[in-house]
């Protein structure tokens, strides 16, 4: 199991205003971790490193406790309704996370302790839009695992969501430290998903997250627990042996899910979404910044280039190559687990 320690937290002073705010700050001063001041969780300066694989690893150990202001929640189309903020970035290092654009060249982690305030804004939601059942996810711009064991706060909201009968939680995660949500009262209205990969994207690009016999093991937990589940396989890759290696995936995983099934338990209980390999010149350009030596396949030259609904341009695979891996991976869903839901393959 990988753990997350930060070598440095830096801390908003009204966090100090809320229990779990003071529990933290207390708790990294008892164990000697250095601690600063911040005005802002979203402008913090201090994280040092003259080169940029520096200055990013440098964040991948810091940890922010913030306040999170915002009265609004973001959307979150077309897998949920809303965004449900409960952290921000992920001590990971997979080389093409998105969230080294997003978050800029200093992705810290932020954890905010504000709660109480958080749920209320989300049970306000799920009743403004009574009768309906709204969906909010739990991970648009975070893995909230790594963080858990100091906040809590996961499964404080998964038995939020136990509770309402109008609202619902997913959330994705690649790490496996789910023993304290193991018996969380979630009746059915949290997803639990995992995010995997085959081994040689976990070898080569997905740097400091758990190896996916880790993963599959907690997905199994997690199943017998009797929470939904689902699975994120992406990126996709094209490579040599592409097929043995997603096929040994799937293996493995039909494996531990049927030795933990309980009862009743049908693979039509299952959802799996498919991500093949995209990138932006920016975001290559991010990548190659902190990962000089990445082999990450980017060459223009062997990609497609297609707009996006905001308006900038990713390079995909060929036409005919997601053809076949889209055939590929919904021949090997249907062989293993006959009748799960393919939420979309793009």
């Amino acid at each position: 199991m990988i753990d997350f320690i930060p070598k440095q937290v830096f801390y908003e002073p009204d966090a100090l205003n809320y229990p779990l705010g003071k529990k933290l700050i207390d708790y990294f001063q008892s164990i000697n971790i250095p601690m600063k001041p911040t005005t802002s969780h979203n402008r913090v300066v201090g994280i040092v490193g003259d080169t940029p694989q520096e200055a990013y690893k440098e964040a991948k150990h810091t940890l922010v406790i913030g306040v999170r202001r915002s009265k609004t929640f973001q959307t979150c189309k077309p897998s949920a309704h809303y965004q449900l903020p409960l952290a921000t970035s992920c001590p990971g290092m997979c080389e093409y996370c998105y969230l080294s654009t997003t978050l800029g060249p200093k992705p810290y982690v932020r954890i905010y302790v504000n709660i109480e305030e958080i749920l209320d804004m989300t049970k306000n939601i799920i009743e403004s839009r009574a009768p309906e059942i709204t969906i909010f996810e739990g991970a648009a711009t975070s893995d909230p695992v790594p963080v858990e064991k100091y906040t809590g706060n996961l499964r404080r909201t998964i038995e939020f969501f136990g509770r309402e009968p109008l609202g619902r939680f997913r959330f994705v995660t690649k790490f496996t430290d789910i023993d304290s949500l193991l018996d969380a009262e979630h009746n059915n209205h949290t997803r639990f998903r995992f995010s995997l990969n085959c081994q040689y994207v976990i070898k080569h690009f997905e740097h400091k997250t758990p190896q996916l016999l880790d993963r599959v093991i907690a997905a199994s937990k997690m199943l017998k627990a009797k929470y939904p589940i689902g699975f994120i396989i992406a990126p996709i890759f094209r490579f040599e042996n592409w097929q043995d290696e997603y096929t040994e995936l799937f293996v493995l995983l039909e494996k531990y899910l049927y030795e933990n099934m309980p009862p009743n338990w049908s693979p039509k209980d299952l959802t799996f979404e498919f991500i093949s390999h995209r990138y932006t010149l920016r975001a290559k350009s991010n990548i190659l910044n902190v990962f000089p030596k990445s082999k990450l396949p980017m060459e223009e030259k062997e990609r497609k280039f297609k707009y996006g609904q905001f308006g900038y341009g990713k390079y995909i695979y060929n036409p005919d190559e997601i053809n076949e891996l889209k055939e590929f991976f919904l021949n090997k869903t249907e062989k293993f687990f006959p009748g799960a839901k393919v939420e979309y393959f793009i």
